[in-house]
C-alpha cells in the first residue's frame, strides 16, 4: 500500500469511529466536500500537509495522532 491510500483509509477509519460522513467532516474542517471527494475519486490524488492538518483539526486530533498507526509505520519508502 502507498502513502496516499493509507491516508485515505485513515480518514475513512476516523470518520467511521466518530460516525460522521465526509460531508460532515468537510463542514467541521472547512474543506469543501468536492475537495474531500476528489481525494477518494482521483487515483493519484495528493494531499498537502495543510489539508491533512485541517482534517485533523476537524476531527479534534493532532497530526501525530493521525499518523500514529501501524499502517503508517509499515510503509516502505516511495522512490519516484
Amino acid at each position: 500500500m502507498n502513502l496516499t491510500d493509507t491516508i485515505k483509509i485513515r480518514i475513512r477509519e476516523l470518520c467511521s469511529q466518530r460516525k460522521i460522513t465526509l460531508n460532515k467532516l468537510s463542514i467541521k474542517c472547512g474543506i469543501t466536500q468536492s475537495t474531500l471527494n476528489n481525494i477518494y475519486v482521483r487515483p493519484n490524488a495528493t494531499m498537502t500537509v495543510s489539508t491533512i492538518k485541517k482534517i485533523c483539526d476537524g476531527l479534534d486530533i493532532t497530526l501525530a495522532e493521525f499518523f500514529d498507526t501501524e499502517d503508517f509505520d509499515s510503509l516502505e519508502q516511495e522512490i519516484q
